[in-house]
């Protein structure tokens, strides 16, 4: 274990203080500040092989300790996929999640699945918070462990954020008796995540990171215009200039003392290769600008999200993970394609503020459709691109890499 640190208590009621902004250097490790040009990362979650599928079916029938040893080496064989694709930053892949929310919703307890609604034309139900969180400790502390002693690569592990939990999970006609408004249920998930976050860099973790896809309804004109949506979820009352910046500052409560990287990950979410909603990131770049995180991961490659002409607008603070490998198409981008949206963004900053990583996860649901083979093959071109870019971007000689001239 490389790291430890206490896990302090929040204090509940304090979301309504602004916290200052931290100097962002505070908040990186040596390994992340020793990170490439151009290094690349994954955003979290990789396809699962149908064995690891099979072995998820089975969770229930098994003892819980039992489940977790035969699930140890298939996140190893994700962790050695991602050395071995050449990424800088790499996770455990996210396999011991059915999926990346409502595995930490399964861990902490009191939710149930019993509120209807309509998705992309399907009728489902999914889980709202019905009894009061009754987290005794950080339930993900072991996964990150098991991340940590098994890499020498600099590790992200992700967080659902607290805006993303309330959006999704707490609805009046069944939430009120556990948190009887959305600002009680944030309060306790801040303290929650807090306590989780900060035991994941106990843990050997360098890169937390809070995935927050709710903040991009904000980017959809049609959805904040018209209401219009194919997500019944998502037909809510939206005040962008009273939630964006509750949910920015539950963020750098989290983000507050923790000794990582922070990044936050705002994608237009992915379904069975899919978006929920379109829109460039120009309508949420100005509520970055009092963020305490690090870097922030948007989605560059797949259509109708974000444009490189958004990075004019990025705090001057911030570092940006580009998205430049499109995960919900099974087309193969060629190399040079990945290389010349990175450039892209290269034209606008600075290169030294640039990260490249997929626009999202390959399977933040255990069952998407994506496989691990495109995967892979997708994540070696990602960093062949980046390679491609160093070469183009640095002089090398005896005294090391620096920029060459008219890309600094």
């Amino acid at each position: 274990m490389k790291r430890r640190s206490e896990i302090p208590a929040c204090d509940l009621g304090l979301l309504n203080v602004t916290l200052d902004k931290k100097d962002d250097k505070t908040m990186k490790t040596k390994r992340t500040s020793a990170l490439p040009l151009f290094h690349t990362h994954v955003i979290g979650s990789l396809p699962r092989p149908k064995v690891v599928l099979d072995l998820i079916a089975r969770r229930e029938e098994m003892p819980a300790a039992d489940y977790q040893r035969a699930m140890d080496p298939m996140v190893l064989f994700a962790i050695r996929l991602q050395e071995l694709a050449g990424l800088d930053v790499i996770s455990d892949g996210e396999w011991r999640r059915t999926q990346y929310i409502q595995e930490f919703l399964h861990r902490i307890g009191g939710y149930e699945r019993c509120r209807p609604f309509t998705h992309q034309g399907e009728q489902k139900f999914t889980s709202v918070v019905v009894r009061r969180m009754k987290a005794t400790e950080p339930v993900f502390t072991k996964d990150a462990q098991f991340l940590a002693a098994n890499t020498d690569r600099v590790t992200k592990f992700a967080l659902p954020s607290p805006f993303l939990i309330v959006t999704r999970y707490w609805h009046e006609d069944f939430s009120r008796n556990a948190y009887p408004t959305r600002q009680h249920f944030m309060e306790h998930l801040v303290e929650i995540l807090s306590a989780e976050a900060q035991a994941l860099v106990g843990a050997g973790i360098d890169i937390v990171q809070l995935d927050d896809p709710a903040l991009t309804y904000f980017c959809d004109r049609k959805l904040m215009e018209k209401g219009e949506t194919h997500d019944e979820r998502l037909r809510q009352d939206w005040d962008p200039e009273r939630q964006i910046p509750e949910a920015m500052n539950a963020i750098n409560h989290i983000a507050d003392g923790l000794k990582a990287e922070v990044h936050l990950h705002c994608c237009h979410s992915v379904y069975k290769r899919m978006s929920d909603v379109t829109g460039d990131y120009k309508p949420l770049m100005p509520y970055l600008a009092d963020t305490k995180i690090d870097r922030v991961n948007l989605e560059f490659a797949y259509t109708g999200t974000g444009v490189p002409s958004d990075l004019s607008l990025l705090p001057d603070h911030l570092g940006i993970g580009m998205g430049v490998v499109d995960v919900r198409g099974e087309r193969l981008q060629e190399i040079k394609e990945i290389e010349k949206l990175a450039a892209a963004g290269a034209a606008i900053l600075s290169p030294e503020r640039i990260a490249l990583n997929p626009d999202c996860g390959f399977a933040p649901d255990s069952g998407e459709p994506p496989t691990i083979d495109e995967a892979y093959e997708k994540l070696s071109r990602l960093t062949a691109a980046a390679k491609n870019l160093r070469d183009r971007f640095l002089d090398t000689d005896e005294e090391g890499p620096r920029m060459k001239r008219g890309h600094g």
